[in-house]
């Protein structure tokens, strides 16, 4: 499918340019209640549920999918600011048609995005995404007034996510004795991660946990891993947890400061589930490091690779039966535990994995040795195609036969952002840096 609009989790861009506009995401919730209402099996109208971050724009778009829906004669329930994975949760709990979560994740406050959950929790599949581009693309209507849909607040959604995230760690366990700063990236669990984890537990300290609209992600959160490890260094802490602006991704820190990334907590997990039950496979994806699929398949694991995005590790997952997966950069995906990537069920789940077996992160991952990756991000024109610059397909191939078995060459389009990615893996942290590089300038000339 050709997206025009849809990239890999959902519509995102700067505000007030297209996509992320008031009239084009009016339309966008216009054309999605339509295609809600033609999919509806039952006589009663279709209700969606919209939760967002904590970016000043989302008060914006908010009322424009919220007008558009209405024009669609779809039903809306009002969130307010919740993870993205709290949607997912709420919409399959309380039988919606589907959740819409309006963030830009990771992205600065001057982006935002518009994703969708279908009726299961799960995100929508690339046939309905090209329904609703198909529709953006017609005139907008508007259903007669007796057919137009309605809005209400969903005034308990924030105690009704900290019960489920709370109902995914052992009942036999609890955090009491551990210390933890909990960093909410000004984003959407401000309100929400410090509460779980100190009702199981344990003693919190909260950062990130002040939002302005205007500072989520800045220099915090699980891209800025920086303010985590020092605050657990100043508060003595035992551990730090790090959620990113919509709390869909984890990296955690150890008492020493040193932080852990998705492949190295998927390891912690697996290892603890090995112990009880036979994990028959685990799903990473093209950037998940090397020394990761070694590990799994000396322990009998079997390992797969999926496109980058967490909703291309769910789709592999469902195909192979399988349970756990995720990136490095923090999306783990337990489905016996959630049905999209949860920051906070994650933590969770590492937490108690650490409980059962009284280790450390450090002593839980010390026979994991991550192979040395460099990443590079190179700006390029949107619509940027670099398999069509032969200097940059011919640098690759070179590094490649360099590298040969001890090693191996990615490049990427970003599917959010005007970005390529390269990134070059080797058993030699300075090789890999200098390959990457030198791909790298190919890309930037």
């Amino acid at each position: 499918m050709t997206r025009k609009y849809f990239g890999t989790d959902g519509v995102r861009g700067r505000v007030g340019v297209l996509p992320i506009t008031p009239d084009l995401v009016m339309k966008l919730g216009y054309a999605a209640g339509k295609v809600l209402a033609q999919a509806e099996t039952s006589s009663s109208k279709p209700v969606v549920l919209i939760g967002k971050d904590t970016r000043i724009s989302g008060y914006m778009l908010e009322a424009a999918l919220e007008a558009g829906f209405a024009a669609a004669g779809v039903d809306v329930m009002l969130a307010g600011p919740m993870p993205t994975p709290a949607i997912a949760y709420l919409t399959r709990a309380l039988r919606l048609s589907a959740g819409v979560v309006i963030s830009a994740s990771h992205n600065p406050y001057d982006d935002n995005g518009i994703k969708f959950f279908s009726a299961s929790g799960n995100k929508l599949p690339d046939s309905v995404e090209a329904d609703i581009e198909a529709l953006l693309e017609e005139p907008m209507d508007c259903v007669s007034s007796e057919k137009l849909g309605k809005a209400k607040r969903l005034f308990d959604a924030q105690g009704r996510y900290i019960e489920f995230c709370k109902s995914t760690f052992p009942n036999e366990l609890d955090l009491k004795g551990l210390k933890i700063v909990v960093d909410c990236a000004h984003g959407a669990a401000y309100h929400i991660a410090p509460d779980v984890f100190h009702e199981l537990g344990a003693e919190v300290v909260a950062i990130g946990n002040q939002p302005n609209g205007l500072n989520i992600n800045d220099g915090v959160g699980a891209t800025a891993p920086a303010a985590l490890s020092a605050a657990v260094k100043e508060h003595k802490a035992d551990l730090g947890i790090a959620l990113d602006g919509d709390a869909d991704r984890l990296l955690m820190v150890d008492a020493t400061g040193r932080s852990y990334n998705g492949d190295e907590l998927l390891y912690v997990m697996v290892k603890d589930r090995m112990a009880t039950t036979p994990v028959a496979g685990v799903v990473g994806t093209l950037m998940t490091n090397m020394a990761l699929e070694v590990a799994l398949k000396q322990m009998g694991v079997g390992f797969a690779r999926a496109k980058v995005g967490d909703r291309y590790v769910l789709e592999v997952l469902q195909e192979r039966g399988w349970l756990i997966g995720g990136e490095g950069s923090g999306h783990l995906l337990f489905l016996d535990k959630h049905t999209t990537g949860d920051g906070i069920v994650s933590a969770l789940q590492i937490l108690s994995a650490l409980k059962r077996s009284g280790q450390t992160l450090a002593q839980a991952t010390e026979d994991l040795v991550l192979f040395p990756q460099t990443l590079v991000n190179v700006k390029v024109a949107p619509g940027f195609d670099w398999q069509k610059n032969g200097a940059v397909v011919a640098e690759k191939e070179v590094v490649e036969a360099e590298l040969g078995d001890n090693g191996r060459v990615l490049i990427r389009a970003s599917g959010t952002e005007p970005l390529v990615r390269v990134m070059v893996e080797a058993r030699n942290a300075d090789d890999a840096g200098r390959m990457a590089r030198r791909i790298a300038d190919k890309l930037a000339a």
